[in-house]
Order: C-alpha cells, then structure tokens, then sequence
C-alpha cells in the first residue's frame, strides 16, 4: 500500500465530517488490543480465614 492510498473508502453516500470522525473513531478503538483485567485480589475478610504456615489447612485443625 503506497501512503497516497486511503485506507477506506466512502462507496455510496456523502458523509458529513462528523460521520466520518465517528467511523474513523469506531475503527481505532476496534484495531486496538484489548487489556487484560488485572487479577482480582482477595480482600482482607476472604485472606482471614486461610490458614497460613507450612502446613496451611492441616495444622488448622490441630489444637493450639
């Protein structure tokens, strides 16, 4: 593709300046990589009631 060719082109109609940002707008968010959602982190009443140490859920039910 030389730099002289558009990348798209109008086939039918005459589109206001407004309907061509709105295209143009619509296929720059299309062609971008989608994020990844960050990790959802446990909150502090969820970590509470895990047992932590070596031994974990084994030594949570051995007496103290």
């Amino acid at each position: 593709m030389s730099a002289e060719e558009p990348l798209f082109r109008v086939v039918r109609g005459v589109p206001t300046a407004e309907e061509l940002a709105a295209l143009v707008g619509a296929i720059v968010v299309r062609s971008r990589p989608a994020a990844a959602p960050e990790p959802a982190t446990a909150s502090a009443w969820a970590r509470s009631g895990r047992p932590a140490g070596p031994r974990g859920w084994r030594a949570a039910g051995l007496p103290r």
